[in-house]
């Protein structure tokens, strides 16, 4: 009997897929593949226009795809969503929980909301998609697969970024235990729980990043936009989303829990997490002057 591994499109053909935060960046791309692989999508995003316009792309593309104007950070929102899906559209293969947002400055210069606002999306966000699509993923008794959009952030620390960094270790924590308890409650054989590592991928993720706000008046501004603009020189080089989506199905169907875009660069940054923790070594700045994320 051959065990060889399943091909994504094997895997994923005539499912549907549910992704959030799919009107631009790894989350279009997301959807962009999916739709390629012969899946049914179910396009969430609170920028209304923009999901609307990807949704009219693959429909021209002969694919199938509703679009939801949707804030992961509404639990309700979620729940409606889960329902309208399940009834209108039918079982749920793929869920991805990836809407996120970014944050620069210091930890002491950043707004209350800023940090309510990473919080509330990066984290709630996903913990709203788990309350409202698992449930109705185990009833369905067919075989489904969760993906949490954690990052490269989340096995390393970053200054200037404190918010977004802990949000993806939070996440990245969320999936390793939410795949524990599927296993423990014997739903493993149909659930596959798996985290998504990106490295640097295209997106308008640190455009749109909040900063320090007017409400500190000795607030380093400088330092937050400085971050920023490292962030953007990065994403000059960053990998294509549709490449990056190929990859994360790629070893999602291979059975991998850790799907990263660029397998050696992450690996590389997960090692170094290791190594700090194993010999107990605080985090240092390579060079006081400056912090270039791509070298850390």
């Amino acid at each position: 009997m051959s065990t060889d591994p399943l091909s994504p499109r094997e895997v994923f053909n005539g499912g549907v897929a549910v992704i959030t935060g799919a009107a631009a960046g790894i989350g279009a791309g997301l959807a962009r593949h999916a739709h390629r692989l012969g899946m049914s999508l179910v396009l969430a995003d609170i920028d209304r226009d923009a999901v609307a316009a990807l949704r009219d792309e693959i429909i021209a593309g002969g694919g199938s795809a509703v679009d939801a104007a949707c804030d992961v950070r509404d639990q309700d929102a979620m729940a409606a969503l889960a329902e309208r899906v399940y009834r209108d559209v039918g079982p749920v293969r793929l869920l991805v929980n990836n809407a996120g947002v970014e944050q620069f400055g210091y930890l002491w210069d950043t707004p209350v909301a800023n940090w309510n606002r990473v919080m509330d999306i990066n984290v709630s966000g996903v913990f709203h998609g788990i309350r409202a699509f698992v449930p109705r993923m185990i009833a369905a008794g067919s075989p489904a697969w969760i993906w949490n959009l954690s990052s490269i952030g989340g096995v390393a620390a970053v200054p200037l970024q404190t918010p977004y960094i802990v949000s993806k270790h939070a996440v990245l924590a969320l999936t390793e235990c939410l795949r524990l308890e599927i296993q423990l409650a014997g739903h493993d054989e149909r659930i596959h729980v798996q985290a998504v590592l990106p490295g640097a991928v295209k997106s308008n993720i640190f455009e749109a990043a909040g900063g320090v706000g007017a409400d500190l008046a000795d607030a380093d501004v400088d330092a937050a936009d400085a971050q920023r603009d490292a962030m953007l020189a990065i994403k000059a080089d960053a990998m294509d989303p549709l490449e990056a989506a190929k990859e994360i199905f790629e070893q999602s169907a291979q059975g991998a829990f850790y799907l990263l875009t660029q397998p050696e660069y992450v690996r590389s940054a997960m090692a170094e997490r290791a190594e700090v923790l194993r010999t107990l070594i605080p985090p240092q700045l390579r060079d006081k002057r400056r912090f270039d994320p791509a070298e850390h």
